[in-house]
């Protein structure tokens, strides 16, 4: 379970990855476009997916969590109209919030470099509209905004609080570069903050103790699941390609009882006992 006061979430980049993150005793579910783009489409986070087919991918694994999901709604697909659009259509899949950042399109992984940025007001725009679209009022906004890497921390900490003046409810800067600078965005962001520890990337990585003390809400570690499992698949098309088979892993699998068991399939089949006439 998460540190008090601190709200740790994996990212997921399919359903079955989400149920087994849910299991795992985690209060929420993120869903990036990253592990989204790599799982459906094996392509890079640059703008392969629209905005329908992120939102059947919400759908999917909201239906079958129990636990709150939040997902990439990117840019919001658009001008203010299809921000509208976007969040009516994340809110009408089961997600329980987005994240909404201010990249040009199109835009790209905030940790692959060569981003842009649209004008502060432009997104400041976008939070109203999003803001009027939203029918739950439950429903979460996290502002992200990419100006560290386009010009500096001290615009990019203008930026997220304006955005949450503007209605977002957690700020969110994408890839500060030290220690120092998350301490710095924890004094200056006058709004609940969220954190993204992604691995190998340009943030340095910091415990959720560690984290939860220099301020911040929320805690997000989006891609480890795809580089496990992009690990692991590797590894055993490797060993099968050698062996005919894949014994030699086996002590690294779950075995056929446990992943029936976390897929359900004892609840699925006593159905017809429960409801037999």
């Amino acid at each position: 379970m998460s540190q008090p006061g601190i709200i740790r979430s994996l990212g997921a980049h399919d359903v079955l990855s989400a149920v087994m993150i849910e299991q795992a005793g985690f209060e929420t579910v993120f869903m990036g476009g990253f592990g989204t783009s790599a799982s459906m489409m094996g392509l890079p986070d640059l703008n392969f997916l629209g905005l329908m087919e992120m939102v059947e991918a919400s759908r999917r694994m909201a239906h079958r969590l129990d636990v709150p999901l939040i997902a990439d709604a990117d840019t919001g697909h658009g001008d203010l109209h299809n921000v509208m659009r976007c969040v009516e259509e994340f809110e009408g899949s089961g997600a329980a919030g987005i994240i909404l950042e201010d990249q040009a399109f199109p835009k790209r992984c905030g940790h692959f470099g060569g981003n842009r940025v649209i004008e502060a007001a432009e997104m400041v725009s976008k939070f109203k509209a999003a803001v009027d679209a939203r029918n739950d009022p439950d429903f979460v906004f996290i502002a992200r905004t990419d100006a560290r890497g386009t010009h500096d921390l001290d615009e990019a900490i203008d930026r997220v609080n304006r955005y949450c003046d503007a209605g977002a409810d957690v700020a969110f800067i994408e890839a500060p570069r030290s220690i120092e600078e998350l301490e710095t965005i924890c004094r200056r962001v006058e709004y609940p903050k969220l954190v993204n520890m992604l691995a190998f990337g340009k943030t340095p990585i910091l415990s959720a103790a560690e984290l939860q003390e220099l301020g911040f809400k929320f805690l997000v570690a989006p891609i480890d699941s795809v580089l496990i499992t992009a690990k692991a698949m590797r590894e055993m098309a490797q060993v099968f390609k050698r062996d005919g088979h894949t014994k030699a892993l086996q002590a690294q699998m779950v075995d056929f009882d446990e992943i029936k068991d976390i897929l359900g399939l004892k609840d699925y089949l006593s159905l017809h006992e429960q409801f037999k006439s």
